[in-house]
């Protein structure tokens, strides 16, 4: 049995991890395989961190996109 590990993307506009082929926050393509760092924004209105990377809306994003 071959178990195939699902590649995680990443928007490198905005850092927002992706599921399919292009970033539903900005409508990008420009994505990328190579990432670091994981963060999950719920309140981003009360978020330092959310704040410090210009994330307005709640999701999963990377913190360091090459």
């Amino acid at each position: 049995m071959v178990v195939r590990k699902k590649v995680v993307k990443v928007c490198r506009e905005c850092h927002r991890v992706v599921e399919g082929e292009s970033c539903v926050v900005c409508g990008t393509m420009n994505l990328s395989e190579d990432w670091a760092g994981y963060v999950v924004i719920i309140d981003p209105e009360h978020s330092d961190i959310a704040k410090k990377m210009n994330i307005t809306l709640p999701g999963r994003y990377a913190l360091k996109v090459r």
